[in-house]
């Protein structure tokens, strides 16, 4: 039995112990049913962030690696808004992950794997790849091919054994989005809060125009 197996089985083991399980990947928008969950106080899990913390305007993505509309905004929009709001400090971003399946959480272990130094890089590389990694026929190939971008992105294999197997740290994540989801209400990705509103997905110019919109209110 090869090492990425043994993998695919402690992550799968991970994913399902605690009484929650996943939908089928196929599912689109349903999101995960979690039942017996210990209730969320506070959770070890680092928010990804970019761009100013103290900016008046902050714009806040839900995304599953899964979801194909989600990785169209990362090669379009979010490029866009990061160029023009996010890197000049005009506002700052925080990224959450959506588990509507088994391989967005696993893709979320890869990404976190790298630390908060390496993880839009790795997000990046996992969107880009996605046609490729989530079409995989099997767990095994799922998590054989994610790993492979890990390690084009400078993860070893034993920085990536030692992430996917984290049990703990699956179950973490698992109440920590079921939280979030909870909380805000999310029932699909994309989904984003500006300033704490809701918005739908949408193109450059209408993004461009909520967030001058909301910098002009924070300049009055």
């Amino acid at each position: 039995m090869n090492k990425p197996f043994l993998v695919s089985v402690a992550v799968v083991a991970a994913a399902t112990a605690g009484g929650f399980w996943f939908a089928n990947r196929d599912a689109g928008t349903t999101p995960l049913q979690i039942s017996e969950m210990t209730e969320a106080a506070d959770f070890d899990v680092v928010e990804m962030t970019q761009g100013n913390p103290d900016a008046a305007v902050q714009l806040l993505e839900y995304a599953s690696y899964t979801c194909p509309h989600c990785a169209n905004f990362h090669a379009d929009q979010y490029q866009q808004i990061k160029e023009n709001y996010i890197d000049t400090g005009l506002i700052g971003f925080t990224y959450r992950e959506v588990y509507f399946d088994r391989p967005g959480l696993w893709a979320s272990m890869v990404a976190r794997c790298g630390g908060e130094m390496r993880f839009f890089g790795l997000s990046k590389l996992i969107y880009e790849g996605q046609q490729d990694w989530a079409r995989g026929e099997s767990g095994e190939e799922i998590i054989t091919s994610l790993r492979n971008i890990g390690k084009v992105a400078g993860l070893s294999d034993a920085d990536l054994d030692t992430c996917l197997a984290d049990a703990d740290q699956a179950q973490e994540l698992m109440a920590w989005y079921q939280s979030n989801a909870d909380a805000d209400n999310i029932t699909g990705t994309p989904t984003f809060f500006i300033n704490g509103e809701p918005y739908s997905n949408m193109n450059y110019a209408d993004f461009a125009a909520v967030l001058d919109e909301k910098l002009a209110e924070a300049a009055e």
